[in-house]
């Protein structure tokens, strides 16, 4: 691996460990928080939920000054799989990354989520290129 590999996953590494303390600090992998954020019972989770996102749609329009950021369309297993995200999400209080923050607290229940997780994969995988003939591609992929 190049010293510029290494410096990228470095780099890469530190944020996602940044990014797991802060999802811990404000109560995201916290199962009682994210199920009062769902039923509307109270209303600071999903505050910073919103303030996440708003950050994250002024750096893409930044970003998209200076290049062309890839863009996909929808198909057929998009609205079953946002459903069965959600679903999941709902059940376990958990989505993929805060599964693993879950994971770093100690949070033994998590490895269940991340098992929950790989199976989904799993079956979208078999499903996708059989009979329901759909795009395998990740995001940014052609």
């Amino acid at each position: 691996m190049s010293a510029r590999t290494i410096k990228e996953h470095a780099a890469y590494g530190l944020f996602g460990l940044s990014m797991g303390v802060i999802l811990s600090a404000v109560g995201f992998s916290d199962f009682k928080e994210v199920h009062r954020m769902f039923i509307f019972a109270d209303f600071r989770l999903l505050l910073v939920f919103a303030t996440a996102v708003a950050l994250a749609m002024v750096g893409f329009a930044l970003l998209g000054r200076r290049r062309r950021i890839p863009t996909k369309t929808l198909n057929k297993g998009t609205v079953p799989g946002s459903i069965a995200f959600g679903a999941g999400w709902a059940i376990t209080g958990a989505c993929p990354s805060i599964a693993l923050v879950q994971l770093g607290e100690g949070q033994l229940a998590a490895v269940l989520t991340l098992l929950g997780i790989l199976f989904g994969v799993w079956i979208y995988r078999r499903l996708a290129t059989g009979a329901l003939q759909l795009d395998t591609g990740v995001c940014g992929e052609e």
